[in-house]
């Protein structure tokens, strides 16, 4: 079955200059073990550069992969509510792959109200797409939850009322799917800084979307890194 797949995210998937982000992994596994096309869509290309500080780079540690996607470094649910709708529309993806929330916890919304653009976000992509199908990852821990222990129990609360929200969400015609949480997202091993990624961690991740779609949807195979460091 072919699919048009989009990555929606905030700094954990549009990753920085110089990485290899988990959407090549999760790209280079499909390629492996998935027979009919995957189409890449989205409207950005760039990641995330440093030394502007602005999602501009096309710097990727290997760009020989489809670079199309709809993440920003310090975006969450609260920025893509409003965008998702056009995306949907002039994209045409069919799966949206979608790690988001900890920027809404930490700068912008609390549990609820980010529970509210949740629902938004699903509504607007439906209304766009009716038959669209979303696989949606949980909040990660990360240094600011450990360091600060109400941001953390803030966060789980949130992904408490996710995973019943998803349940609820989801229909026959436009499933909405839990992603297991990486495990082990063990910081020190998991990220380079505390909250993004390292390249064990792209393979967590890639690994967690990969299983997802392949136990709902029969998308791919079972997850198996990729040659890369």
């Amino acid at each position: 079955m072919a699919m048009r797949l989009m990555f929606v995210g905030d700094s954990m998937t549009v990753g920085g200059a110089g990485e290899h982000t988990w959407r090549l992994r999760l790209w280079r596994h499909l390629a492996r073990t998935h027979p009919a096309p995957v189409t890449v869509v989205g409207p950005r290309t760039a990641l995330h550069d440093p030394a502007t500080d602005t999602d501009t780079s096309e710097a990727y540690a290997d760009p020989d992969f489809p670079r199309r996607h709809l993440a920003g470094w310090g975006e969450g649910w609260f920025h893509m509510a409003p965008l998702i709708g056009a995306a949907v529309r002039e994209h045409r993806p069919d799966t949206l792959l979608v790690s988001l929330g900890l920027i809404d916890l930490g700068f912008y919304t609390n549990a609820p109200q980010t529970l509210e653009n949740v629902h938004a976000f699903v509504a607007a992509a439906r209304a766009a797409n009716p038959g669209i199908r979303m696989a949606v990852m949980p909040v990660l821990r990360n240094i600011r939850a450990v360091e600060r222990p109400e941001f953390g129990a803030e966060c789980e609360h949130f992904n408490d009322l996710l995973a019943k929200a998803l349940d609820g969400l989801s229909t026959e015609e436009s499933p909405v799917l839990p992603a297991p949480r990486p495990e082990p997202w063990d910081l020190d091993h998991a990220t380079h800084d505390g909250t993004h990624p390292s390249p064990a961690g792209e393979h967590l991740l890639a690994a967690a979307f990969a299983d997802t779609l392949h136990r709902a949807w029969e998308i791919g195979g079972p997850y198996g890194p990729d040659t890369l460091a």
